[in-house]
């Protein structure tokens, strides 16, 4: 396959400029957009990348934090960020997923108010590139909508050219009743304006006001912010509630095909940058809808695996893996080109549209109930014609393992450490979050000093009492994060558990979620068994196949497991990755 010619990207901009902008002069406004994102001074590729598996590998993995969940009072939360990195995490984990950096007013960061600025309580920009030329650097390019505080909104306020059509206006009489809606406020702000009163779209909260991007002027700020991104050490754009970014009246208002379009168009611009991008799309819906911004391998280069956590979660309070199995069973293997995004928390609670079609209504109350009595919160939202249902359960993923359906029990740190093991192993590339690596609890004080329930999974640790914990044997933060360390460290060192290894999921046990993985290369071979059960059991070795006259081992006890040597024991909760090639 050859790559593509420079003719060949000019004809794609303009088919999609056509798409997206008809009533424009394509040929003109196409070179605008490129010039947005390659200004004077920058070059672009003459040929662009063609799809392949190199641009991650098994040695790829990532920590999902804020820029101040670590703080001292006395030193910039960035450099903390940095020294808490290097210290617990240097030569396990090569990535850093850094939350929203900017100014902003509220949703701790997703409320910006200017995209060009480092929010100078956590740092400035050569904290930022001083991390994105140590670890591969993941930052938000937020571009459904903006703080209600932020020059730009305020400027359209005022009626000042361009931003007086930088923001998406509807009327209270317009039917909006098909639109997906991801909270329960009323979808319409009233504000005043140098033009009389508008009613203005915000999607997520009355201080995060949509823009529109009917008007080509937004998407040439995006690519403009986007490059700023990119000169400052980024590598991986992660496109920030992307799926609701282009509205129309009387639609639902989710996963139009402008937005696919403004989807292939970014992904066009980052295969002919100079420098090495990776988009990725975060679209917490249903798992058909999120595989669609794969595209024809011509959208985001990965997706967030977003029907994983809900799974996850119902497999462990369950203690049975028929859901899980069943989904994975399903899911089709990304195409050359693209890989999935794996974790089961984030800053965001633990989403439940993902899961719909898959857990039953029923399956769904009690994982709802369980959250509840293990000290968590709801979250709703809005369904079209009146009505609610949980939109995302918020609670810290290590307080989510606190039990079973049956109650809370002595198997906690077991259960966490299976569950994110079963991750290490799925085809894709494995994401953590801050408050998962150090066990850390819900955040009651934060919930009711900030009136938000996303705040229980948001805490911020002051640097030294963290320090103190994680140098004691004899905590959990110490445990959890040390045996992360460990099984991160056996994971990155093997060729099956790249993200575009082969992968079958084996039917076994119930209570077992079974994996095959086979490296590119054919070579190493990896039975991936999680015992998601607080139960003790056994299963045949002749169940998985095991090729006689190779030395097979346990990468995670060490242990050597015979072809012949009967059945294979699991302590509750016990994960084997047993492997030709140790």
């Amino acid at each position: 396959m050859t790559a593509e010619s420079s003719s060949t990207f000019h004809h794609k901009l303009e088919t999609l400029v056509r798409q997206i902008y008809p009533d424009h002069e394509v040929e003109t406004l196409a070179e605008e957009l490129a010039e947005a994102f390659w200004p004077e001074g920058t070059t672009r590729r003459r040929r662009g990348r063609v799809p392949g598996n190199r641009q991650w590998s098994e040695r790829d993995a990532l920590v999902i934090t804020y820029g101040n969940s670590i703080v001292d009072g006395q030193h910039k939360p960035l450099d903390l960020l940095r020294h808490f990195l290097h210290t617990h995490l240097s030569g396990v984990v090569n990535g850093v997923h850094i939350l929203p950096f900017f100014p902003w007013t509220s949703d701790d960061g997703f409320a910006v108010t200017d995209y060009r600025a480092v929010n100078p309580v956590l740092g400035d920009w050569s904290d930022i590139q001083r991390i994105g030329s140590e670890f591969l650097l993941m930052s938000d390019l937020v571009l459904n909508h903006v703080s209600s505080s932020s020059a730009w909104f305020n400027a359209y306020r005022q009626g000042h050219e361009p931003y007086d059509k930088f923001f998406f206006e509807a009327s209270p009489d317009d039917d909006l009743s098909d639109v997906v809606r991801p909270r329960t406020h009323p979808l319409l702000r009233e504000v005043n304006t140098s033009r009389g009163i508008r009613h203005v779209w915000c999607t997520f909260s009355h201080d995060q006001v949509d823009l529109d991007f009917r008007n080509p002027e937004v998407l040439k700020e995006f690519l403009r912010v986007m490059r700023l991104h990119v000169d400052n050490g980024v590598r991986i754009i992660r496109l920030d509630a992307v799926a609701f970014i282009w509205k129309q009246i009387g639609t639902k208002s989710i996963h139009m095909p402008q937005t696919h379009a403004i989807v292939r168009l970014m992904r066009l611009f980052a295969d002919f940058a100079s420098e090495s991008i990776i988009l990725l799309t975060e679209t917490n819906v249903p798992n058909a809808e999120n595989l669609s911004y794969f595209g024809n391998r011509n959208e985001a280069h990965a997706v967030y695996n977003f029907s994983l956590p809900p799974l996850v979660l119902h497999a462990m309070l369950s203690g049975t893996a028929k859901n899980l199995i069943r989904w994975q069973g399903s899911m089709p293997p990304a195409q050359l080109g693209c890989a999935y995004l794996n974790f089961t928390a984030s800053h965001d609670g633990i989403g439940m549209r993902p899961a719909e079609g898959i857990l039953t209504p029923e399956d769904t109350g009690e994982v709802v109930q369980k959250m509840k009595d293990f000290g968590g919160r709801v979250s709703m939202r809005a369904l079209p014609g009146g009505g609610e249902a949980p939109y995302e359960l918020n609670i810290t993923w290590f307080e989510a393992m606190k039990g079973t359906f049956a109650g809370e029990d002595a198997h906690q740190v077991e259960r966490f450490l299976a569950s994110q093991s079963l991750v290490m192993a799925l085809e894709g590339i494995p994401a953590f979050y801050i408050h998962s690596l150090l066990a850390t609890p819900n955040d009651q004080d934060g919930v009711e000093k900030s009136g938000h329930n996303r705040a229980i999974n948001r805490h911020r640790w002051d640097y030294e009492e963290l320090h103190g914990l994680l140098e004691d044997p004899s905590t959990t933060q110490h445990q959890v994060l040390e045996e992360m360390r460990r099984r991160i460290g056996i994971r990155r060192r093997q060729r099956a558990f790249h993200p575009n290894a082969t992968q079958f999921t084996l039917q076994l046990d119930h209570r077992i979620f079974g994996l095959w993985r086979q490296s590119l290369d054919r070579d190493q071979s990896i039975f991936a068994l999680h015992n998601v059960s607080a139960d003790a059991l056994e299963i045949d070795a002749m169940a998985i196949n095991l090729i006689d006259g190779e030395d097979w081992v346990d990468l995670l006890s060490g242990e050597t497991i015979r072809p012949d040597g009967g059945p294979i024991p699991f302590a509750p909760y016990q994960c084997r990755w047993i492997t030709n090639r140790g």
